[in-house]
């Protein structure tokens, strides 16, 4: 995938989920999937997973979930037998918490710091052990400001192509999807890092560029 990524989104614009991950997977030689199994995620999961089963699935558990959460994310695992590469903080909560105390308020000083730690931090580290060339993510229109202003196909500061194949779909369009897969959905959801779902926690908006 050489080409200027302005011409991959033209040409990727009309094309289905299906055909973009297929031509996405089939050009990439070590693509990742990250996950965090919020609502929705099951089907970025699913759609990649028929494709590639064994495509490395990257879960960086922050170890802040709800339990239905983590009662949901083991379902899936188990169901579609995924390839979890599991990065957790190198801190405990229980540690953490002896120097922070709760989860602090996105005005606390401290909220950067607990954002690195638990959600930064496990993620560069995945990155350098797995080194992928392709990250696949449920990015979508709508769910945030910056989420807003890019597109199918991004590239990180770091040079790393990143592929949203759902981009344009809205919530009512995955529930097709899902309902068309029999894959069941969880909306007890909680990301301690953003508080504000239309926040973004630093994983996703720096320095990407379409």
């Amino acid at each position: 995938m050489n080409k200027d990524i302005s011409i991959f989104n033209k040409e990727l614009r009309d094309k289905s989920p299906s055909d973009i991950i297929i031509r996405a997977l089939e050009n990439s030689k070590s693509p990742i999937l990250t996950t965090n199994f919020r609502p929705y995620e099951v089907a970025i999961i699913h759609l990649c997973t028929e494709v590639m089963p064994d495509i490395k699935v990257v879960w960086c558990d922050s170890g802040y979930n709800t339990k239905a959460t983590y009662v949901y994310a083991e379902k899936i695992i188990s169901t579609l037998n995924l390839n979890l590469k599991l990065y957790v903080p190198s801190q405990t909560t229980a540690h953490r918490e002896i120097f922070m105390g709760e989860v602090p308020d996105i005005d606390d000083q401290r909220h950067e710091e607990f954002t690195q730690q638990v959600k930064l931090e496990p993620f560069k580290r995945a990155m350098e052990e797995i080194k992928p060339d392709l990250w696949v993510t449920n990015l979508r229109k709508g769910q945030t400001e910056f989420r807003n202003n890019i597109d199918i196909v991004t590239k990180t500061n770091e040079g790393l192509l990143k592929i949203s194949p759902f981009y344009y779909w809205s919530d009512l369009d995955l529930d097709g999807y899902m309902n068309k897969h029999n894959l069941e959905n969880e909306f007890d959801y909680f990301d301690p890092t953003k508080v504000d779902e239309k926040r973004e926690c630093g994983l996703h908006n720096k320095g990407d560029k379409k």
